[in-house]
């Protein structure tokens, strides 16, 4: 699978990879030198910045949450709304986008490093000639290939040791595969549990952001104003406008992907919150109270597998505990320490729970509007 992932066109190599290290914590890369890829993407917050928004260039802040780089190399696509498919393309994109690093183009930047007498010898060196755009983008996109976080005590357990996890976590794993339903998003089918990296991969409207939203209406403004194809079009609307509300129709323009995000790998979850594209949620328990009441019911293209899930408090602490025990052994104090955290703000604070819809019928979903 890790081989496979490995585009033709930009084979690792250690030199490559250094260089692609450099320029990622490099704030050259940014138009007034304060904003780097590591800004947002910071190796010591398990590669995210644990703000609900990230914030670029003078203070600017952009519409989505930032993922983690941490098992990217394994994303089929890239960004929440998965609008390009490659780390290539998507190192592009923040340099150039105005409320991120914030360069009118990527040569403006690589403007900013190409005199450097360093960067220039690692040019030559890794690629024959001297700093451009392709090339900065590969070599940031094969430092980003080597962060790959495993060894988590699940993998323990998944190994055959039985007493990696703990009783909550392993009736957690039973709960994640069944009665919670997570498995209709983080697992390959419905019936084969995916112990990789947790993801199908595909696209889904969970009901986030649709109160504060109308998205139909975004969804026609997108639908005029932003055309299909013009990657940096999208980007910016993704980032700077409201439509950032639509996900995926800002790529596909179909209606069944109004509100559809991508489904994030569970990896390392405790430590890269805040949670959803958003950034909406704080702790893990508010994310099993959202799915417990089956938010976004009212939603007309809410996913079909969003229901009410009559999950009890107890059932919620041990899908906590199983989402903690795929924290990598490099993050282990972090996830400790984050575990407590989250679990002393959720015993007096839980704004999404809802215990009387979590244990309803489902309603039916209303008509898409005409």
């Amino acid at each position: 699978m890790t081989r496979a992932a490995i585009p033709a066109d930009n084979p690792q190599t250690p030199e490559k990879i250094s260089l692609g290290q450099r320029l990622f914590f490099d704030r050259r890369l940014s138009a007034d030198g304060t904003v780097s890829c590591s800004t947002c993407h910071d190796p010591a917050l398990a590669f995210t910045d644990r703000k609900p928004l990230s914030v670029g260039i003078q203070g600017r802040v952009g519409q989505r949450n930032a993922p983690t780089v941490l098992n990217a190399f394994y994303n089929k696509t890239q960004f929440w709304d998965g609008r390009v498919n490659t780390l290539e393309e998507q190192a592009a994109l923040p340099i150039v986008n105005s409320v991120e690093m914030g360069h009118p183009s990527l040569d403006a930047a690589v403007a900013q490093i190409a005199t450097v007498q360093e960067y220039k010898q690692a040019f030559q060196r890794v690629f024959g000639r001297p700093p451009n755009g392709p090339d900065l983008l590969r070599a940031i996109a094969s430092y980003e290939r080597t962060q790959l976080s495993f060894d988590s005590p699940f993998d323990h357990f998944i190994a055959g040791e039985t007493n990696a996890i703990s009783e909550s976590a392993k009736h957690g794993w039973e709960l994640f595969n069944t009665q919670a339903r997570c498995n209709k998003c983080h697992a390959l089918t419905d019936t084969q549990r995916d112990v990789t990296v947790f993801t199908d991969n595909d696209f889904h409207n969970i009901g986030i952001g649709i109160i504060r939203h109308n998205v139909v209406a975004l969804a026609r403004q997108a639908e005029q104003l932003i055309k299909s194809g013009d990657t940096s079009a999208i980007d910016r609307a993704a980032l700077q406008t409201d439509m950032s509300a639509v996900g995926r129709f800002l790529i596909t323009k179909k209606e069944k992907d109004i509100a559809s995000f991508k489904t994030p790998d569970l990896r390392n979850v405790l430590v890269t919150g805040p949670y959803f594209h958003d950034g909406s949620m704080e702790t893990l328990w508010d994310v099993m109270d959202h799915y417990n009441k089956g938010d976004g019911l009212q939603d007309p293209y809410l996913d079909e597998d969003m229901q009410p899930l009559a999950l009890t408090e107890s059932d919620i602490d041990d899908l906590v505990a199983f989402l903690a025990s795929l924290t990598s052994a490099n993050y282990k104090e972090q996830g400790a320490t984050e575990l407590a955290r989250q679990h002393t703000l959720s015993r007096t604070n839980r704004p999404q729970r809802d215990t009387a819809r979590a244990f309803s019928p489902k309603p039916p979903r209303p008509a898409p509007p005409k």
